[in-house]
């Protein structure tokens, strides 16, 4: 018998699905249900990750591809923009240069203009030679003479008027507190002798007595003087020169006026 023949009469390789499908019986039989169960599970799973990692791959590159079309959207927008403004200075310039053109040709026709209008002076001038007596080119002593009066009229009428014009006087308002040597102190006689201080350049104002402590009070005095004529210092001088009812002067307030 040949080998081929040999071959021929097995039937063992042919028959391999039907082992396989008893080998694949007997280790459900052994295993179980359960490990038949969780290989198919596992298996799901593993397709179920390949399925999202492949659609988190095509949202990626979708999102990608819209970023880019966003991108080359806002490319084209900016330059139109370019365009437009270059376009915008192209006109400017062109009319710029138009009146550039136009200036520098002016000056020849504005050369040309005095030449045309002096003919006509020179016409009158040379029309008739009687009226050339009464035409006084040169002007006369006499108008210059009234020019200059007038003049000085001018400027001593501004000078007058600055004259008559009140001359501002700096003046201050001085509030003084001028204190009693104790409570026996005659308020009202102390108020007769500041105000007995008279000069030139002062002016008394409204006075107050103000407590201060232990049944002693002080007088607070206003007054409005010139600072060219009367100072601080003259007033305290002046004031204090009451031994008998004044202690001391002092300054609460002093405001320009």
């Amino acid at each position: 018998m040949s080998g081929l023949q040999c071959l021929a009469s097995e039937n063992i390789w042919f028959d391999k699905h039907c082992y396989d499908e008893a080998e694949k019986r007997f280790y459900e039989g052994a295993n179980g249900p359960s490990a038949q169960q969780q290989v198919k599970t596992t298996l799901q799973q593993a397709k179920g990750r390949q399925q999202k990692r492949q659609h988190r791959n095509s949202s990626s590159h979708a999102g990608g591809d819209q970023e880019l079309v966003s991108r080359m959207k806002s490319l084209e927008l900016e330059n139109q923009a370019l365009h437009k403004v270059v376009a915008e200075m192209r006109a400017a310039l062109q009319k710029l240069e138009s009146r550039v053109g136009v200036l520098e040709k002016t000056p020849a026709a504005a050369a040309v203009v005095p030449c045309a209008k002096a003919a006509p002076v020179k016409q009158v001038e040379n029309g008739d030679d009687d009226d050339d007596d009464d035409i006084d080119l040169f002007g006369s002593d006499e108008e210059d003479e009234e020019a200059a009066r007038l003049k000085q009229e001018r400027v001593d009428a501004y000078a007058a008027k600055k004259s008559k014009k009140p001359v501002l006087i700096a003046k201050s308002s001085i509030l003084l507190d001028v204190k009693p040597w104790d409570d026996e102190t005659d308020m009202g006689k102390l108020e007769e002798c500041v105000r007995s201080v008279q000069m030139d350049g002062l002016l008394w104002g409204a006075s107050k007595l103000v407590p201060v402590g232990y049944g002693i009070k002080k007088l607070q005095i206003n007054c409005v003087v010139e600072d060219d004529k009367v100072g601080t210092d003259i007033l305290e001088e002046e004031i204090t020169k009451f031994e008998d009812f004044v202690q001391s002067v002092d300054v609460a307030a002093f405001n320009k006026i």
